[in-house]
């Protein structure tokens, strides 16, 4: 495979580059066996002489092969040997000595190691937990034979039972079953001094007492027991004990020690919370999600926080919610850009898709396509370029990208959504002294009127149901309440008078019944109106069919004077209306003979 001195030959690198992409591909090894995270990767200078290196602690399998590489340019510079798990990286200024060289600190299990000038230079341990006195107790007892194996596994069960968190003694016995395998365990161990370690799970720096970029820096690192630990950087003593309501696992730093500092920790109850100078109580400000924290950065007075639900969610430095971005596929990590030559900052997004998102605020500015998932990126300074992206994929591949000097990113949302305009706040007036006036009085008689309401509710229920009950039983609805003969009546007059023509239409509003039987008659005043047909026979009504039934009325007065003309629908054997319709007949214009 063919590699390419990105640091030396930028005019190469640009040839084989599509014209469309904002990234130069300077380097890119699949098989390069490195197994990372992103908390295990940062870039810095650490021989003073302007060419930036690539520090990485290797996962290697798991159990073992665990080292710390250092890379200057495409070769391996260095290479140590971890004992333990790393579980984040970083480098920072522990003393003002020239040439100004910073110190790479690697956080593994309880330990601290430090590295100066490529070589192990100290060790810092965590100081240890204090155990539980029941459970010293117990292995006292083995110790002296007063107990046997089997007392022993079933009292320390019952402590883990009850909540207490036991040693990593006591928890590797519980997983043994044969008789065997524990009697041989305590003959090994019992005579040892019980021991309760933590292990650290995050790490960051903090500037000490200037904000210099070589500055002196304190580390501050998170561990399992639900504590955050601020240490000297040049006694290695602790500064700072910090106490959280879960484990910590991602940090974010910012400010001095010596003046005034915010840590914002996410944690393993899916929880940010926020750290001052000077604060007991976490709880105070803090952000609960709903889903768990895959990643977290801090850009500006904003937190971006990536989640399990594939949501990128945006908070101020006070907690409040600025926006959510839902994203096509899970995130499996999260990194900030901060390009200092054009003042460009951005939020780098990995999915499992093999993509990585480059989101400006809530806009979706880039995609760089990946030909694997990648599980760790660092954006920094690497060789003598400003702009460089280091990836690591999840099959041990690493590549570096390269932001073009020409590079120009849109702050257009290339997502569908809302458009831009509703974001926009409206322009509210401000409260008038009415409306401060009827506010206070609302206030000051809420009883009366609440009560005033309901007197005129209750009031209008009544008389509708009186006035329902009274077409009930009058028949004066224009629907039939009869369950046997469901009809369904209209009429409409049509004409200007004196003669008026009426249509009477009925429907059978039942599923499979006939009506039969039925009668149309009229009620009017003979003093007004005379009817050529006062009595009309109806036929059977099939089902869903309307039928219209026409008559004509003429109009005996020429005083504009009107009426209302009532249609009954009568069923033999019945002196009670089926249905009952009341017309209002229009007023009736002079008849003009010519």
């Amino acid at each position: 495979m063919a590699t390419v001195d990105f640091a030396k030959h930028p005019v190469d690198i640009q040839k084989t580059e599509p014209k469309q992409s904002k990234w130069l591909d300077a380097y890119q090894d699949p098989v390069a066996s490195l197994y990372s995270f992103t908390q295990c990767i940062t870039l810095a200078d650490i021989q003073a002489d302007g060419d930036w290196k690539l520090i990485i602690a290797d996962l290697g399998t798991g159990s073992f092969n665990m080292k710390l590489k250092v890379y200057k340019g495409t070769d391996l510079l260095s290479e140590n040997t971890i004992i333990d798990l790393p579980t984040g990286v970083v480098t920072f200024y522990m003393d003002t000595h020239e040439p100004r060289t910073p110190a790479i600190a690697v956080a593994s299990g309880p330990f601290i190691y430090i590295y100066k000038n490529l070589k192990p230079y100290f060790k810092f341990t965590l100081p240890p937990l204090e155990v539980h006195q029941v459970e010293q107790d117990l292995w006292n007892q083995v110790k002296e034979g007063r107990i046997n194996v089997y007392v022993l596994r079933e009292m320390l069960e019952g402590l883990r039972s009850e909540g207490t968190t036991l040693t990593v003694r006591s928890l590797r016995y519980l997983q043994l079953s044969d008789a065997g395998d524990l009697v041989q365990f305590c003959e090994v161990y019992k005579n040892s001094p019980l021991k309760r370690q933590t292990v650290i799970t995050c790490l960051n720096t903090l500037k000490k007492s200037m904000a210099d970029e070589d500055a002196i820096s304190c580390l501050v690192l998170g561990t399992e027991d639900k504590s955050i630990y601020v240490l000297d950087p040049e006694a290695f003593t602790i500064l700072a004990t910090m106490s959280l309501p879960s484990v910590p696992v991602f940090l974010s730093v910012t400010g001095m020690f010596d003046v005034e500092y915010r840590i914002v920790v996410a944690c393993r109850n899916g929880t940010i919370y926020t750290l001052r100078r000077g604060q007991d109580d976490p709880v105070k400000n803090c952000i609960e999600l709903s889903s768990q924290i895959v990643g977290m950065e801090r850009l500006n007075k904003t937190i971006y926080v990536a989640c399990m639900d594939q949501t990128v969610k945006c908070f101020s430095s006070k907690g409040k919610k600025l926006w959510t971005v839902k994203l096509p596929k899970s995130i499996t990590t999260l990194e900030v850009v901060d390009y200092k030559p054009k003042g460009f900052k951005a939020v780098l997004v990995a999915l499992s898709s093999g993509e990585v998102h480059v989101y400006k605020e809530k806009y979706l500015v880039d995609v760089i396509k990946v030909d694997d998932v990648v599980t760790a990126m660092r954006f920094g300074r690497f060789g003598r370029e400003d702009g460089a992206l280091v990836m690591v994929t999840a099959c041990g591949g690493l590549q570096i990208k390269i932001l073009k000097r020409t590079a120009t990113f849109e702050e257009r949302d290339f997502q569908g959504g809302p458009p831009a305009a509703q974001n926009i706040k409206l322009n509210v007036p401000k409260k008038t002294k009415l409306f401060v006036d009827q506010t206070l009085r609302e206030r000051e008689n809420a009883v009366t009127m609440h009560r005033t309401f309901q007197r005129d509710l209750y009031l209008l229920r009544l008389n509708t149901a009186r006035a329902y009950a009274k077409a009930l039983n009058q028949s004066m609805n224009p629907i039939s309440t009869n369950p046997n003969e469901p009809l369904k009546l209209s009429a409409q007059v049509q004409g200007i008078g004196p003669t008026f023509k009426m249509t009477v239409n009925l429907q059978n509003t039942s599923l499979n019944n006939a009506s039969t039987n039925l009668h149309i008659t009229f009620d009017y005043d003979e003093k007004l109106y005379n009817f050529r047909r006062t009595y009309i026979p109806v036929p059977m009504l099939v089902p869903g069919l309307s039928y219209a039934f026409e008559t004509y009325i003429e109009c005996l007065n020429d005083k504009g004077i009107s009426d209302t003309v009532k249609v009954y629908v009568l069923k033999d054997s019945t002196s009670v209306p089926i249905i009952t319709g009341v017309i209002s007949m229009p007023v009736s214009e002079t008849l003009v003979v010519v």
